[in-house]
């Protein structure tokens, strides 16, 4: 089962890289596996810490993606990173065994610090869809477009019925993702 959550990882410089991911437990370890190149393998591998950030915000996975990335953050409590001001609970983690690969290499953390800051009351559908919107858009370069816009058109249909104002909010900015790169392959194949 992969679990959707937002990663706050630091550069060797210090600077805060924030990511929507698909982590896995392995048992009482958590298992993540970036694609190379990526910031988020670079970080993990630089500093040895990540923070797994649980949130109800979607604008937070939307942003992530399309260039809205500045959310307040306060620092992590034992591990060199930085949790989400948002955050409803959080996970500090240390990496304890990498599982090399060319494509993929597997990294498995330790959890060593966790708290909770507020309940979470569970997502709606709108939620649900702005985040399943969020996978299809960080995966353009890898999936057909014909695909994503089906998945878009049945997804849409979440928002319409049940969308708050931030969900409206980050589902326009994957839809304007979205167009921009139909816009874009539209030009490619033009030329």
């Amino acid at each position: 089962m992969i679990h959707e959550i937002i990663l706050t990882t630091l550069s060797a410089e210090g600077q805060v890289h924030i990511a929507p991911f698909g982590i896995r437990w392995r048992g009482d370890q958590v298992l993540i596996a970036p694609f190379r190149p990526s910031q988020t393998l670079d970080n993990l591998l630089a500093t040895r810490h990540a923070v797994i950030n649980y949130t109800d915000d979607v604008r937070v996975f939307a942003g992530s993606l399309t260039g809205h990335a500045d959310w307040p953050l306060r620092h992590a409590e034992q591990v060199q990173g930085r949790v989400l001001a948002s955050a409803l609970s959080h996970q500090e983690l240390e990496l304890v065994e990498v599982k090399e690969d060319t494509t993929r290499p597997e990294l498995y953390f330790r959890v060593v610090h966790e708290a909770t800051h507020a309940p979470f009351r569970g997502f709606n559908r709108a939620q649900a869809a702005v985040i399943e919107l969020a996978v299809l858009i960080s995966r353009l370069h890898m999936l057909p477009l014909e695909k994503i816009l089906s998945e878009y058109a049945y997804l849409k249909i979440a928002i319409d019925k049940t969308a708050g104002e931030r969900e409206l909010q980050a589902w326009q900015w994957l839809t304007d993702k979205l167009q921009n790169y139909q816009a874009e392959i539209s030009g490619d194949n033009q030329a």
